[in-house]
Formats: structure tokens, sequence, C-alpha cells
């Protein structure tokens, strides 16, 4: 589950602000187009350097780096489903493309590997219960 958190804030980030509780995250970014920032060496860069304080974060990414230890402990309980599909599709593109990126991110955002752990477990139920009704 862990990348499934952060796809989902760079693509859409997160509370709307100043400490408050609210029950979802918001929604405003989920018509970002996730491929363009796939595709885009410059966009792709920029967004994995800010959430790795290497380089200046938008407004966005700043909200998402402060968000991403809430969606890590809540399951991303708060996400959409928009920003879930967004980080399925952004966690396949790290790990089969960016592999050391992908390490770097882990190693900031999940060094006790716990998280990593629930999404490979959920990935894997979610292939058995595919494989189960055909």
């Amino acid at each position: 589950m862990f990348m499934l958190f952060i796809i989902s804030f760079i693509i859409v980030p997160v509370l709307k602000c100043c400490g408050t509780e609210t029950s979802t995250y918001t929604t405003q970014y989920d018509e970002v187009d996730i491929k363009e920032i796939m595709d885009n060496e410059r966009l792709l860069v920029a967004y994995i350097g800010c959430l790795l304080d290497k380089n200046p974060c938008t407004p966005e990414g700043k909200e998402l780096k402060r968000n991403i230890p809430d969606a890590l402990q809540s399951d991303c309980n708060k996400c959409s489903d928009k920003q879930r599909e967004n980080a399925d599709a952004w966690i396949e593109f790290m790990i089969d493309n960016r592999p050391e990126d992908w390490t770097k991110l882990e190693e900031r955002y999940d060094p006790d590997g716990s998280y990593r752990t629930k999404y490979l477990e959920s990935k894997h139920n979610a292939t058995s219960n595919v494989d189960e009704s055909k």
C-alpha cells in the first residue's frame, strides 16, 4: 500500500489544510493526467525531487509531503477511487521504469517495509480473487 499512498498524493494531494480532520482527501487534483507526469521527465523528476527534499515543491507537493504519514497510517482510507486508480498506475510505473527512485522513496517513507508488505499482500489477494473467479 505504501506507494499507493505516494501516488495518490502526487496525483491528488491531500487534506485541505491547516490541521483540520476531514473524512476524505481533497479531490481537487483528481483530474491531473498521471500519464502526462509519467511521460514527462521534467515533471516526474520534479515530483520525485520534492518528495525526497532535493528540490522545491509546488503547493500540492508541499501538501503531499505533509500528509503522506496520515495516508500511510490510515491505509489510504481517505482516498477517492480515482486516487487509488492513479496510485496503482504510478506504482507499476515506478517499479518497472524507475526502480532506483522507487527504492529512495521507500527508504524515506517506508524504512521498515511495513507498508510495502501490506501492498504486496493486497495485490496478491486481488490477483488470487481474480484467478478464483475464472
